[in-house]
């Protein structure tokens, strides 16, 4: 988490301690260390450190160009410690001032808890959806002024925090995660809430990820039965010294709260008019893993937004629309007198009457039944016109809000919603003279704003679930948006933690249906898929690529190296019958084609639409699809994770694997290359990804490249400049067309607006991606979710050709990079800016007639090649600025 200082040009920046907290960065005992470079210094050759601990005093000294995750150099911290650190680094020219001093704590450790865990003594008999939340409440005595104040907690469910009746911490606290191996705790500053005298602490628990409803079918997730939460409340002295004044233990008063119904999901009934029923005194809670200290920032409120409009449509129901798709709740005002019920109903789209409809994120269930989609809120009102409903034991994702309430009527003030997710800075910006791409941009960015609550999700609608296919595809598009390092960190501890016994990496993680101990052979079938469980190795790879995070790889190298020995296990031992039948006994190279196990394939290709302008089914057949030969797929991605594998072991120095995953990635591709492209370059199954995996993924013989180009834009050009692309190659497609020579072919699909395209999803109103290109038909009736970010990757290229700025192929964490920027025809500028790990980077072009100008700014500690019309020059730390004559798509490739 950055601790914000002031941008000093002469001296370091950003200083960075690589974990997450709420008002303040909270540690664990030997937490990294980064800062950025002032834009003067080309090449940090050292630093100086110092920092006191408590009243401590430390100085460090290093001789090196390294400033990110430096590993800590100092004794390890004990519970509770407060810290402040600076830096100054060395260079050619001499040395920087200090910077300004950064703080941070380390969190309470395992060891020093004296909290013990609780649980209500009542068991609720209700049904998964319908049972209340419950308050844990204590009175203690504080007999003296304090420097400090800080409650440390956690909870199985999701619990919120009062003292004295203030409201602590952030939102839908701990999040998720693989409860029964990780429980991440929180830390928050309660010095202002607290006073000499008698205080009073309230806890309120609710099911929240634990064991409420989770995924499609909406069955009760399978942590445990029984939620619970742990907390103390602790004084701080200016040397860091703390003492315990409360603390969770069996006796506290238990309470049946206003909060009658709470689910995650189904959402939350609050009644104010009635009085909290005493249902007994806390009794011990069950057993849970040691708590860390997360890696990533905390849910909150990122913004409000006002109602768009509101429409009435009975005297008893009224439609809000609040102008965009997005996660969070409604903050309502006005409700009514006393007993008198308001009810929310929540929806990411509106009928042919007016009224939300809900029936598109219904899911069929394997035995032929239809799992209903619902999503809504209900407060009963106390009659005082003070009251606001702000449901916090609940998260919607929505743009529409019916309201229904006998003879409602709402002012625009009386009804806001407010945006909920994690708290990710934003690193990345684009804006061009087209208006169309603009809002392709912010519709995409608002996908991914959608799906980053505490986790990366599908949808936040109908699954909310953390699938790994969908976050290995989208995060190189991710990183250029926001910092998502610490983030996506946690969410690689559940996929670890998730991880099967025989290697293989769940579909979703946190895995909520628990299959690691609880066998489902349904589930356990579609498990271990080409493309989803290639996320634990691919995903750590980009963040070191990103930002230079060497310890995603450490953390994740033996649950990489389980992932690829099943798959080349599954490889080796597994045939499709389809190849069965060719030849009864397999040719040597066999044995790297990965056929013969389930793959889900490229998923959700583009259907011919019905005469009546509908999808066409995804999955006619489902049987068939299941069974069919995806064996192309599956041996391209096991070469890439090999392949990737050994880099990763080079960058740990673990050179006999590095050199034995090296050998193994060629054998793999060569064996792609006799099943999987003839010599004219054409692939068996001809389709527009498979061309695209092969040119994005290496595996076409250099010969072979410009035939495999020219063949997938042909067949964009045969379908009308449309493209065919599923879920796994739609990322790549314009990329792998611009840098082939077919930038042309790229941009006629960019700015295609009949189905499948991304415009035609804006021209239908769209305010984020969907996931099928049909999500809205063109008689208005919606088909899947309307929030899915998979095909929202394509403003990546909108980065990295457009802007023209790409990482150098050697490069790590932006040390070197590529400003070339491929020029369509139908734009005359486009601006961005990247706040990378070295700092920020800026690129704006324009042109005017065949004269352009390229303006790029490039921070302290790196370099830069800029391409620009016939010029290539080498870049340092400033601004630069290049005037050159184009023609044509300017900056594309030549045609081989």
């Amino acid at each position: 988490m950055t601790n914000p200082t002031a941008h000093n040009e002469v001296t370091p920046y950003a200083l960075t301690v690589e974990t997450g907290g709420d008002s303040f960065p909270v540690s664990d005992s030997r937490p990294a260390l980064s800062w950025k470079l002032p834009p003067s210094v080309p090449v940090q050759l050292g630093f100086d450190l110092q920092a006191t601990i408590g009243d401590e005093p430390f100085d460090f000294a290093y001789e090196g160009p390294h400033h990110r995750f430096i590993e800590w150099p100092w004794r390890e911290l004990t519970s509770t410690e407060r810290v402040a650190w600076r830096v100054r680094v060395r260079h050619v020219q001499g040395v920087t001032a200090w910077s300004p001093w950064s703080t941070f704590e380390s969190g309470l450790l395992e060891p020093d808890w004296v909290a013990e865990w609780i649980a209500s003594p009542e068991g609720s008999d209700l049904p998964i959806g319908e049972r209340p939340a419950y308050a844990f409440t204590q009175q203690f005595i504080v007999d003296e002024p304090f420097d400090a104040a800080r409650l440390y907690a956690s909870a199985l469910g999701v619990y919120d925090v009062f003292v004295n009746d203030v409201r602590l911490g952030t939102e839908l606290m701990p999040g998720t995660q693989s409860y029964d191996r990780t429980l991440y705790a929180q830390a928050m500053d309660a010095s202002s809430a607290l006073r000499v005298g008698v205080n009073t602490i309230t806890f309120v628990l609710s099911d929240g990820w634990f064991r409420g409803r989770a995924g499609a079918f909406r069955e009760q997730a399978k942590w445990g039965t029984d939620t619970a939460l742990r907390g103390e409340l602790r004084l701080l002295s200016e040397k860091s010294e703390s003492t315990v004044v409360v603390a969770t233990a069996p006796g506290w008063t238990v309470t049946q709260t206003s909060v009658t119904r709470a689910d995650l999901m189904d959402g939350q009934t609050t009644d104010l008019s009635v009085t909290p029923r005493v249902v007994g005194s806390a009794v011990a809670g069950p057993g849970a893993p040691a708590v860390e200290w997360s890696p990533a920032p905390p849910m909150r409120v990122i913004e409000e937004l006002p109602p768009r409009s509101i429409t009435p449509l009975t005297p008893d129901t009224l439609v809000v629309d609040f102008g965009q798709n997005a996660s969070g709740r409604i903050r309502l005002a006005n409700l009514g007198d006393r007993g008198v019920a308001t009810r929310l109903v929540y929806g990411e789209h509106l009928g042919p009457d007016g009224d939300l409809t809900l029936t598109h994120l219904d899911t069929g269930a394997p035995d032929g039944s239809v799992v209903s989609f619902s999503q809504q809120d209900e407060v009963i009102s106390d009659g005082s016109p003070a009251s606001v409903f702000e449901p916090h034991h609940t998260v919607h994702a929505f743009q529409y809000a019916s309201v229904h309430r006998p003879g409602i009527a709402l002012d625009a003030d009386e009804i806001t919603m407010q945006v909920i997710h994690t708290d990710l800075t934003s690193v990345g910006d684009f804006s061009s003279s087209d208006d169309d791409l603009n809002r392709l941009w912010e519709v995409a960015r608002w996908s991914l704003r959608g799906n980053v609550v505490d986790i990366p999700t599908d949808c936040p609608t109908r699954e909310r679930a953390g699938w790994t296919g969908d976050w290995q595809i989208f995060l190189p598009t991710a990183v250029r948006l926001f910092d998502v390092d610490g983030f996506t960190r946690k969410w690689l501890q559940s996929v670890r933690d998730d991880q099967l016994d025989d290697g293989r990496i769940v579909n979703i993680s946190p895995d909520a249906s628990r299959m690691r101990t609880i066998p489902d052979p349904g589930v356990d079938f579609a498990t271990g898929s080409a493309g989803w469980g290639d996320a634990i190795v691919l995903v750590p790879w980009e963040l070191y690529q990103t930002y230079g995070d060497v310890q995603a790889l450490r953390d994740s190298w033996v649950a990489m190296t389980r992932w690829v020995a099943f798959a080349l296990k599954a490889a080796a031992e597994n045939r499709h019958p389809s190849r069965i039948e060719k030849s009864p006994e397999p040719q040597p190279h066999e044995q790297f084609i990965w056929d013969g196990t389930f793959h889900f394939g490229e998923w959700l290709e583009p259907t011919p639409l019905s005469e009546d302008g509908t999808p066409g089914p995804t999955m006619p057949d489902p049987m068939a699809w299941a069974m069919a030969d995806k064996g192309e797929v599956g041996t391209a991605y096991l070469y890439r994770s090999v392949s990737t594998l050994s880099k990763i072991a080079r960058v740990l120095a673990r050179t006999d694997d590095a050199k034995h995953y090296a050998d193994l990635a060629e054998r793999i591709r060569q064996a792609w290359r006799v099943e999987f492209i003839d010599d004219q370059g054409r692939t068996p199954s001809d389709t527009q990804a498979s061309y695209v995996r092969a040119l994005a993924f290496d595996l076409a013989p250099a010969s072979l490249r410009s035939p495999a180009a020219q063949r997938l834009a042909q067949h964009i050009r045969t379908a009308g400049d449309h493209l065919s692309t599923g879920f796994l190659s739609t990322a790549d497609l314009l990329p792998v067309l611009a840098d082939t020579g077919h930038a042309d072919v790229a941009h006629r699909l960019l700015w295609q607006r009949t189905t499948p395209s991304w415009l035609g999803m804006l021209d239908r109103g769209a305010t984020t991606i969907w996931e099928e290109w049909e999500g809205v038909d063109r008689n208005g009736n919606a088909h899947a979710s309307l929030n899915h970010y998979s095909k929202g990757a394509v403003i990546r290229y909108l980065h990295s050709h457009t802007l023209g700025l790409r990482q150098a192929d050697d490069s790590v964490a932006w040390e070197s990079f590529l400003v070339a920027p491929v020029v369509p025809d139908t734009l005359t500028w486009a601006k961005g800016h990247f706040d990378g790990p070295q700092g920020r980077i800026s690129v704006a072009w324009e042109r005017e007639g065949s004269l352009g100008t390229l303006r790029v700014t490039v921070p302290g500690g790196s370099h830069a090649t800029l391409r620009w019309g016939d010029q290539v020059v080498t870049a340092g730390p400033g601004a630069h600025q290049l005037h050159a004559t184009l023609s044509g798509e300017a900056g594309a490739p030549p045609r081989t």
